[in-house]
């Protein structure tokens, strides 16, 4: 009885910091957004726990449009009911226009992240279910006797076509394969030309007004359409609890990833993740045997053991027992496909890698460390 009322009160306790933002010290009381600012960094200013912006920004339901804040906006530190909230002080920055026209934000809205580091994976870039694959068009071939196709050029698109509409000629590139090694959750496919449907037919031709790249017989063939734009400006918030899931897959060619750089991670929108969304990274605990002939001696169950450790894992009468997680960093996603999700590394403690589990976010509370 007694361990149950000292569990409800830990968990009561948890819930009520959980509640409570904790401001970073040093913090301002005011600012003024400045162009090249993200809603990440102008958080990370107030909160050691950047994801809890919408906590700190509040509803601020005086003006439209309350979650989106400009350049030239000033944001000032202020307290509700002892809560602490960021508020714009005044409207948005604004421009007066001619007669007749409405007067207009200055400037587009302070992003999530900066657009620098993601717009390549949102305009060039896009990732194919398994299931769509089947349906997809292919280049056949071309009207000039060559292996490459480039502007100007026509290509012959086995699928009847709609005369005059544009379609994105896309690079066929890697296999998305979950934490298993074996379940393949979709296909990397880069944009590499564009083209326009001059002639439709069983065999329909399609003239290539631009290109990136070389297009050769096999390309897929895809409607040019707004599901490659960044989604409306969401806020960084914290994931789930119950979405739990795995780094499989980085532009990064080291074994490690670091701040700035995209992660691919094995759960997506038909698992509930969406854009905005915080999850924090964790490397697993490793593994370790323990002989009871030598309580002192930890084994690793890696397979760089020399293999005297191996032969006493495997056959010595020892426990095993697995550390805890380590946190490493968080991530924001900025793209969720149908089983894959595209995010940025936006916080570090330690590099990420391929594997590491991502899951909610747990509050920074009363001055404590992350380790």
């Amino acid at each position: 009885m007694n361990k149950l009322v000292v569990f409800l009160a830990a968990a009561i306790t948890c819930c009520a910091w959980a509640d409570t933002l904790t401001l970073k010290p040093g913090h301002p009381d005011a600012y003024v957004v400045k162009k090249g600012d993200t809603l990440w960094d102008i958080s990370a200013m107030f909160l050691d726990d950047p994801w809890r912006w919408p906590t700190l920004w509040g509803a601020n339901p005086q003006i439209a449009n309350p979650h989106l804040i400009y350049p030239g906006d000033e944001l000032t530190l202020v307290f509700i009911d002892g809560v602490p909230r960021l508020v714009r002080k005044g409207g948005k920055a604004k421009v007066r226009l001619s007669p007749g026209m409405n007067t207009t934000a200055k400037g587009g809205p302070v992003p999530p992240v900066p657009l620098s580091l993601i717009e390549p994976y949102l305009s060039f870039q896009q990732v194919i279910s398994p299931e769509q694959l089947e349906g997809i068009p292919r280049v056949m071939g071309g009207e000039r006797d060559a292996v490459g196709y480039v502007k100007n050029d026509v290509v012959f698109v086995h699928e009847e076509l709609e005369i005059g509409a544009r379609y994105g000629l896309y690079k066929k590139g890697r296999p998305l394969v979950d934490i298993d090694g074996k379940t393949l959750l979709g296909l990397e496919v880069e944009l590499a030309a564009t083209g326009q449907v001059i002639e439709s037919g069983e065999i329909s031709k399609v003239k290539l007004l631009n290109s990136r790249q070389e297009i050769v017989a096999g390309e897929y063939v895809m409607p040019i359409t707004d599901a490659s734009l960044l989604p409306s400006y969401f806020l960084p918030h914290p994931a789930p609890d119950e979405i739990h899931g795995n780094i499989i897959a980085s532009n990064s060619k080291n074994t490690e990833i670091g701040v700035s750089q995209v992660a691919i991670v094995n759960k997506g929108s038909v698992d509930g993740v969406k854009e905005g969304q915080v999850y924090a990274i964790h490397r697993q605990g490793d593994q370790i045997a323990i002989d009871k002939n030598n309580e002192n001696r930890p084994y690793r169950e890696k397979e760089d053991l020399r293999a005297y450790d191996k032969v006493v894992t495997l056959l010595g009468d020892g426990r095993s027992v697995v550390l805890p997680k380590v946190y490493s960093g968080e991530l924001m996603v900025f793209k969720a496909y149908d089983k894959v999700s595209l995010a940025l590394i936006v916080n570090g403690r330690r590099p990420a890698r391929l594997g590491n589990e991502i899951m909610a976010p747990v509050p920074m509370v009363l001055g404590t460390k992350r380790d």
